[in-house]
């Protein structure tokens, strides 16, 4: 419990812990601010090309490719971020101006997703311009994807958001509600009067997605060098990631639907990621249980 006379901004009932404020900017001078989201997005970017680098020496690969492929990559997935979620939001850009859509992060605005779907065709473009086989490339990228995504997802944090529904369980957070990203009028049958403040007290899905992501990152690198076949780490790091964000995306209450239907956006994209690596996945096995054709024998003469 913290101290009686102190309103955590954020709390861990069950756990014990609380934080008195999490501030959204590093700095601001007026309306212009410095997000610690945006920081821990470039820290993410940094620490998942430094993993990409490691291990691109290690596999005698050149290292150029990898900060093309970053160069390329950051474009590619902050367009596929921002459509995305554009796309799947349209009812709050209808009638806004292009720039504003395209630009305007602060009325909201990044899907996770996108991003990996704009860092695939990034992986594409460079697999064509260098004549690298893209299963290498990704193969060599799939931890520093989720990496980053481990990193990025602390921003939410410090955001307040990226949150599901009411849970007592041994992660359950409390959040102030006027702190919070947005509230439901769900959560808010559910609201907590303590400390002289009210919380609502939630799942902290994106706290469920790092350490699903750090494990399976942790898992895939020590797998990397036992591999089967090309394509193998990237096929199995759909896999897992869409099992995961399939089954977390359930209990978030921010979700994006897709188009004019209660099928949430995120769990159709993780389903058909599933499907997609399950069937790449068992085409590999098969091919490498085949055994190699026997060479033919030159007769003498």
């Amino acid at each position: 419990m913290p101290p009686y006379n102190v309103a955590p901004e954020i709390w861990f009932p069950n756990l014990g812990i609380y934080f008195e404020r999490i501030p959204r900017h590093i700095f601001s001078i007026g309306d212009f601010g410095i997000y610690w989201y945006a920081l821990f997005i470039v820290l993410g970017i940094i620490c998942a090309t430094l993993l990409a680098l490691w291990w691109a020496k290690k596999t005698g690969q050149s290292s150029q490719t990898y900060l093309d492929l970053l160069l390329v990559g950051v474009i590619f997935a902050f367009i596929g971020l921002r459509i995305y979620y554009v796309v799947f939001n349209w009812d709050l850009f209808r009638g806004r101006p292009w720039w504003q859509i395209a630009f305007d992060l602060r009325g909201g605005g990044l899907a996770i997703y996108g991003g990996i779907i704009g860092a695939v065709l990034a992986g594409l473009y460079i697999s064509w311009r260098k004549q690298i086989p893209f299963t290498t490339l990704a193969d060599t990228c799939a931890p520093s994807l989720l990496l980053g995504q481990v990193i990025g997802r602390l921003g939410n944090f410090f955001n307040a958001e990226a949150f599901g529904s009411f849970t007592d369980n041994l992660f359950a957070m409390r959040i102030r509600t006027d702190r919070a990203a947005y509230t439901t009028a769900e959560l808010m049958t559910t609201a907590v009067e303590t400390h002289g403040a009210t919380y609502i007290q939630v799942h902290p899905t994106f706290l469920y997605e790092m350490m699903f992501n750090f494990f399976w990152m942790l898992a895939l690198i020590l797998y990397r060098p036992h591999k089967k076949f090309e394509g193998e780490i990237i096929y199995l790091y759909f896999l897992g990631y869409g099992i995961a964000r399939f089954f977390i995306e359930g209990l978030r209450t921010d979700q994006l639907f897709f188009f004019n239907t209660n099928l949430p956006a995120s769990q159709v994209v993780s389903v058909i990621f599933v499907i997609a690596a399950l069937t790449a996945l068992m085409m590999g096995y098969v091919k490498t249980r085949q055994p190699a054709p026997a060479k033919k024998r030159r007769k003498r003469r």
